[in-house]
């Protein structure tokens, strides 16, 4: 009997995926006919039907007809938010619910969704930890998470302290990074740097690289991203809350002076433009923020909440400047994508309206049927850079033999219609199939 239950447990661990058309992550042609061996966690081989064969106690899982794909990666949620529309009464009413309810339900909304890694960028330290942990523990459904706890500024905002930690001269700023650090933190989240003096700005940046922990920074406003460039921010945030046409030309000479610096690596950009982009659609096409997919996991009390706080989309101060913003979006997205930068999916997930369980493929449908991106430089965004920008390229972001097996799978061909991914229909994760 021991020695059957051995074998039954050997042969749930082995799957095979059959017959799809496999996009790898890293942008070449598209392997049709395609076979993919997991064991335990890991892909062990690729291949095609007829030439690899299939372990006979394998659980074969067939994908004909579908696109296959590296899992995706979103490199800017906020597990804390949920679409509500009101922040300051969400953060005084639901601290309580962050650790055991919310973030919990924000994980497992993405996963349904085919995230199977995500970058939080902002939120109380030990919340951010202990559900960041557990994910990647297996314990709770949810994508492998990469955290930077705390927002670091000049000051935080009345009544966010939990979450925004002010720095207040040199000596503070790198106090602040290095209690962050040795917390245990994947990167370290900078804003409103244009506010604080230029010797914090350096001593933040120089503080995380001492500790080899990556810097996210806004980029709203100019001043920021001049300040960001000069300090060696790693990735850049945002592109939309300026309603000025494009970037000056002084910040496009910087990004192009950076990118070719060979020897300092890629420089990443997270434009973040589907929650501004979308705005009037869904302002004039209310429906859309029934769809009940980011209920999941959440109470009813607080899907009721939320739902009271948006009955009235047009009416949002969030999104009041939002139409003369709009249409400097794509503008600076290309000037962007032209100076050399390497642009990474990610959707402030979280914000009014948008939901974790929708948001990133919004993102990758603007980037592809708006702004007329290439589908497979959209899904490299959203699978190859962000491990390489995580530095975590060697464990996933491509259907690689030896990474881990985080793969999706939806009906049809996403280089043509992009929005399929909408539906995914299958989502494994580090080898276990969620969907």
């Amino acid at each position: 009997m021991a020695l059957l239950c051995a074998v039954a447990v050997r042969a749930q661990h082995k799957k095979a995926l059959v017959g799809g058309t496999l996009i790898d992550g890293y942008g070449g042609q598209p392997l049709h006919n395609s076979v993919i061996l997991i064991e335990g966690e890991k892909i062990v081989a690729v291949g095609q039907v007829g030439s690899l064969a299939i372990p006979p106690d394998a659980e074969v899982i067939s994908t004909e007809g579908m696109s296959v794909l590296p899992g995706l990666w979103d490199m800017h949620v906020h597990l804390m938010i949920n679409g509500h529309s009101d922040y300051a009464y969400w953060d005084k009413t639901y601290p309580p619910l962050l650790e055991k309810v919310i973030m919990p339900a924000s994980a497992h909304q993405l996963l349904m969704a085919g995230i199977t890694s995500a970058r939080d960028l902002g939120g109380p330290l030990k919340e951010s930890l202990v559900v960041r942990d557990a994910t990647n523990r297996g314990e709770l459904p949810g994508p492998t998470m990469y955290v930077s706890g705390p927002f670091i500024q000049h000051k935080p905002y009345p009544g966010t302290e939990a979450f925004r930690w002010g720095v207040n001269g040199e000596k503070d700023a790198r106090a602040k990074v290095k209690k962050l650090a040795d917390a245990g933190v994947d990167c370290i989240k900078l804003i409103d740097q244009d506010q604080m003096t230029m010797t914090e700005v350096l001593a933040v940046v120089d503080e995380a690289h001492k500790h080899n922990l990556p810097v996210v920074a806004h980029s709203h406003r100019p001043e920021e991203i001049r300040r960001g460039l000069k300090a060696g921010v790693d990735c850049f945030e945002h592109t939309g809350l300026s309603s000025a046409p494009e970037y000056p030309p002084d910040i496009i000479a910087m990004i192009r002076e950076r990118t070719a610096q060979m020897n300092l690596g890629p420089m990443f950009w997270t434009p973040t433009v589907e929650g501004l982009y979308n705005y009037e659609y869904v302002r004039d096409n209310p429906e859309e923020l029934d769809n009940d997919s980011w209920h999941l996991d959440l109470p009813d009390s607080v899907i009721a909440d939320i739902k009271a706080s948006i009955a009235h989309p047009g009416q949002l101060p969030y999104f009041q400047l939002t139409p003369v913003r709009k249409p400097t979006l794509e503008r600076k997205v290309k000037q962007l994508k032209e100076s050399g930068l390497v642009l990474l999916i990610g959707t402030d997930s979280g914000i009014p309206t948008k939901f974790h369980s929708q948001s990133t493929w919004h993102e990758l449908d603007v980037w592809v049927n708006e702004f007329g991106f290439d589908a497979m430089y959209a899904i490299k965004a959203a699978t190859y850079w962000p491990a390489v920008a995580m530095g975590v390229e060697q464990e996933v972001g491509t259907i690689t033999p030896g990474k881990y097996a985080d793969i999706i799978a939806v009906k049809g061909d996403v280089l043509r219609y992009i929005n399929l991914l909408s539906d995914v229909d299958i989502v494994i994760k580090h080898g276990k199939r969620y969907k």
